[in-house]
Parts: structure tokens; C-alpha cells; sequence
């Protein structure tokens, strides 16, 4: 057996086996890893239940008859998980008897294994800790429609390191930030693949984040990066409402008139019932720039209300531009004279 931190360097050259039932890899896995359940989620909870309610002998013996009817097929997706190298990294809950006798299962066909001492409950442990380690952050603010998001993608294009939350929560923050998205993941993968990007960065370097909300869609923010994100001062830029709409007509008008009249009423009671109406029929009438401004006009004051609120510091950066590209030399002149 390998503790979690051997485990996941040896991730990057070998393949990672979540011997776990499917619901449980669902829920939420090592990113990257490949799910070879030694019981479906049915057989689980039938071994589980012997377990609990007989004893560990008769869940054994169930596990054994659920198993050896399908030791070949596991057998061939191990191997060809494998690949040349013939070498597996395995994990189930908690370093247990599923995990193990996958194990004895590959090992028997010639594959090298490593075990991961504790199983997914020790890689989780790791997830919370790293997820509070310290990170040079430099916090990117402005109202909705400031196009933060894309200004982080232009950064990363120029050697930058950015942690791009939106993108990791398929979500863009707002009763619109479904749209055009794939589902989200749950609150326990965004965790992870946040550790995982992590991971991946230069802690001696700057690390650029978009301001955001605790809840990015169903996705939280784990609280003790949050409360770094929090205590970092934010460099808020001040772009006019008009330019904003119209970056937010560029970025909304291409979907459906039904699905953006759906995002309207789910903040229906926060607009008002007349503002509501009036941004409803601005959208049968393809005026989508007298919707932008509407919503923009409750968005506005939200986030001001957010930003006062939830960051103890924060400068101003006025912006005649949307343009990521301009805006991000922007925030990079600001960033060296801050380091000055």
C-alpha cells in the first residue's frame, strides 16, 4: 500500500481503478480515474445490508457469488486499462476487501498494483487539505457582464496561472449560468477537480481567480478557500452598464427565447412584476439588449451589495472596454506596479 500523495504522482504515468459501485464514482471520484466497479450499485447495497443485519461472513460469501460470475470481464478491463506499461493504480472506499481482491485479480494476471492505504476517504481528507493550503491569489471583480471570465481565458493564453471555478462548476453564476452548459458536476467532483488544478500550479507564482458567490449553480466553494478568495484584496473593474449589455447580448441572444424567458422569472420576484413583464416582452421582441439592462439593473446592485459586504479592501480599476484582450493588460500593469 502507497500513501495518497506517492498515489496521485503516480498518477501521472499510470492509470487510476475506482473499484467502487458506480453510484459512488458518481458522486465523485479521483479526475482522471476509470471506474471498474467490482459489484453494480444493486449488489452493493445487497452485500452491504448482509453485512449490517447478519454478519461479515455471509457478506463475504455474497460478495464471492456476485463476483466470480464476472472475474473474466473484469479481468480484460483491467488489462486493457493497464496498457503497456501493465501497471494500475487501485482504490476503493477505504482500502478494503473490494479494492484488495481486484488486486489479487490483476496481480494474478501479471500487472503490477499499487493499493492506496485508506482507500477514496483518504484522498478526500487530502482534497480538504489542499483546498486550504495558501495561494498567491490575484481576485478579478466587476459586475456582471464585465466578461471576467473571459479575460481569465485570455490570461492563461498569455502563461498566466488561473483557476477558472466557473469552468470546473459548468456553471456561470447566475439564473442564466446554466445556459450552454453540460451538467454540473456535485459539489463533492468540483472539490476534487479544484484539488486537481491545485495541484497543478506554482504556489511562488500569482494565481488569477474571478470574484465570485460561495454557490457557483449546486456547486460550493470549500470554505477555507473561499475565505482566502474573501480576505484577498479584489481589483474591481468598473465597466459602464451599456458596454456590459452589450457584451451580454453577444454572449445570450444566440440561445432560445424560451430558455432565456425561463431565466428571467427565476429572478421574477427580485426584478419586480412590472420590470418582469417588460423584460419578458423585450425577448418575444428580440430586443435583447432592453433585457440585459433590466436584469442588469438588480445584478448591479447585488453584486455592489456582495462586494461591500464580503471583501474587507478592493480597488478600483476603471475600463472604457470589454475587450478581455485590453482588459487583461489591464489587470497585468496593475499587478506589476502592485509588486513594485
Amino acid at each position: 500500500m502507497i500513501q495518497i500523495e506517492e498515489f496521485l504522482a503516480l498518477s501521472d504515468r499510470f492509470p487510476v481503478i475506482d473499484v467502487r459501485a458506480p453510484l459512488e464514482f458518481e458522486q465523485g471520484h479521483i479526475p482522471g480515474a476509470i471506474n471498474i466497479p467490482l459489484f453494480d450499485d444493486h449488489e452493493r447495497k445487497v452485500v452491504g445490508t448482509k453485512y449490517k443485519q447478519v454478519n461479515k461472513e455471509a457478506a463475504m460469501y455474497s460478495g464471492l457469488e456476485f463476483a466470480g460470475k464476472k472475474l473474466v470481464k473484469l479481468a480484460k478491463e483491467g488489462e486493457r486499462a493497464a496498457g503497456k506499461n501493465r501497471t494500475l493504480l487501485v482504490h476503493c472506499w477505504r482500502g478494503g476487501m473490494r479494492s484488495k481482491s481486484m488486486v489479487w485479480l490483476f496481480e494474478t494476471l501479471g500487472l503490477t498494483c499499487y493499493l492506496l492505504e485508506g482507500g477514496y476517504r483518504s484522498y478526500r481528507r487530502h482534497v480538504k487539505e489542499v483546498a486550504g493550503r495558501p495561494l498567491n491569489m490575484s481576485v478579478i471583480g466587476g459586475r456582471t457582464g464585465s466578461g471576467k471570465t473571459a479575460i481569465l481565458h485570455h490570461l492563461e493564453k498569455t502563461g498566466e496561472q488561473v483557476i477558472d471555478l466557473e469552468g470546473l462548476a459548468h456553471h456561470k453564476g447566475s439564473a442564466f449560468g446554466a445556459l450552454g452548459e453540460s451538467e454540473q458536476p456535485t459539489t463533492e467532483q468540483f472539490e476534487n477537480d479544484l484539488c486537481h488544478r491545485i495541484l497543478e500550479l506554482d504556489t511562488g507564482k500569482v494565481t488569477w481567480i474571478e470574484d465570485e458567490s460561495r454557490n457557483i449553480g449546486k456547486c460550493v466553494i470549500p470554505g477555507e478557500f473561499y475565505s482566502r478568495m474573501r480576505e484577498r484584496e479584489i481589483v474591481f473593474l468598473d465597466i459602464s452598464r451599456e458596454l456590459r449589455a452589450e457584451h451580454l447580448v453577444t454572449d445570450y441572444a444566440r440561445y432560445e427565447p424560451e430558455a432565456l424567458k425561463e431565466c428571467v422569472l427565476k429572478i421574477g420576484k427580485r426584478l419586480g412584476g412590472d420590470r418582469t413583464r417588460e423584460a419578458l416582452e423585450s425577448i418575444d421582441k428580440g430586443d435583447f439588449h432592453t433585457t440585459a439592462m433590466i436584469t442588469l439593473h438588480y445584478y448591479d446592485k447585488a453584486y455592489m451589495f456582495s462586494l461591500e459586504k464580503n471583501h474587507e479592501s478592493y480597488q478600483t480599476l476603471p475600463s472604457e472596454n470589454v475587450d478581455p484582450m485590453v482588459n487583461a493588460e489591464l489587470l497585468l500593469r496593475h499587478e506589476k506596479k502592485r509588486r513594485l
